[in-house]
């Protein structure tokens, strides 16, 4: 059988990469003649950079050190892609992982923005920009400072355009938007979201022919709004990767697709991998691998939880984040044996 392994990674414990090289080391070790393809995923966030590296081996990473979030160096890379264009990854550049105390008050995105120039300045030809994991809530001032020339113009689009992948659908401004709804995450007291508000359509009204309603300016604390301002265009963080890898293309010729995510619950259904890979797998058999699954398998043909089989084999759970690659292997294995 030809198998695609297509999984998110699993926050905070292991890469999509090695999850996925972790689940087909399992499966081909109960089904060693089966075709496995391995093509992990992302959705805009951290781990971005590293699936489109494993789909493209011809990629090349390029270092670059920039301002991080809290105005200290940190060192990055972009990934400068076979057919010219290159992927920016925001959590790598001004991502919530660099700060080492939260920042909300001055937290910012100058060093995502000093990257994408770096990629236009070795002459990429597009852009393909995973924003997640912000540590700020900016609303792209810094980014977009970044790509001012000094005439005060913004830098050209590349040629073949930009493409901000997010999962996030949330407004810039009001209830739902960034101050309210992901200011917390980032260290906003409650008391200091009003300010933060202000602060926003403040900015926002410099820009009005920019609508700070449309669905994902608010995310990655308002970087949407800023890549908006200029002139990118917003996608689906998963649909989006899953396009520019190829995934379609790869799960149309398969008998199985097997995909997961740390923890799948309620949200998985709205814009993630799994439910992605779902929608793409509806003639495939679809299994799940999960660290912890919190909602109903109704539209899996199996699924396998790492934090069960810890449990089942060593007798804790907790054991799954600790050794979460070891567990995905049985994972792999238990799977293998229900094809």
């Amino acid at each position: 059988m030809h198998v695609v392994i297509a999984p998110d990674s699993f926050k905070g414990t292991a890469t999509a990469a090695a999850v996925a090289a972790a689940i087909g080391e399992g499966w081909a070790s109960e089904r060693p003649d089966d075709i496995l393809t391995l093509m992990p995923m992302a959705d805009g966030g951290e781990g971005t950079l590293d699936a489109f590296a494993t789909a493209f081996p011809d990629a090349r990473r390029v270092p670059i050190t920039v301002t991080g979030p809290a105005g200290d160096p940190v060192d990055a890379s972009w990934l400068a892609l076979p057919d010219g264009r290159a992927v920016v990854e925001l959590a790598a550049t001004s991502g919530l992982p660099l700060l080492t105390t939260l920042q909300p008050d001055t937290a910012q995105t100058i060093g995502f923005g000093q990257a994408i120039a770096a990629a236009l300045d070795a002459g990429a030809t597009g852009l393909v920009l995973g924003i997640g994991g912000s540590a700020s809530t900016d609303g792209g001032e810094g980014l977009l400072s970044a790509l001012t020339l000094p005439n005060g113009s913004f830098r050209p689009l590349p040629p073949l355009g930009v493409s901000v992948l997010t999962d996030v659908t949330s407004p810039l401004l009001g209830p739902s938007g960034a101050a309210a709804v992901f200011g917390p995450q980032k260290g906003i007291a409650p008391s200091r979201v009003p300010v933060h508000e202000e602060r926003l359509a403040a900015w926002a009204a410099r820009f009005p022919d920019v609508d700070p309603s449309t669905p994902g300016a608010g995310a990655a604390g308002g970087a949407g709004f800023g890549l908006l301002v200029w002139g990118a265009t917003l996608v689906g963080g998963a649909s989006g990767v899953a396009s520019v890898l190829g995934l379609p293309g790869a799960i149309a010729t398969a008998d199985v697709v097997v995909t997961g995510e740390g923890r799948y619950d309620g949200q998985s259904a709205v814009g993630k991998v799994p439910s992605v890979v779902a929608s793409l797998a509806a003639g495939c058999r679809r299994m799940l691998v999960a660290g912890a699954i919190d909602a109903p398998l109704d539209d899996w043909d199996a699924g396998a939880s790492l934090t069960v089989i810890a449990t089942q084999t060593t007798g804790s759970p907790s054991d799954a984040l600790e050794a979460p690659l070891r567990f995905a292997r049985i994972a792999g294995q238990r799977l293998a044996r229900m094809a």
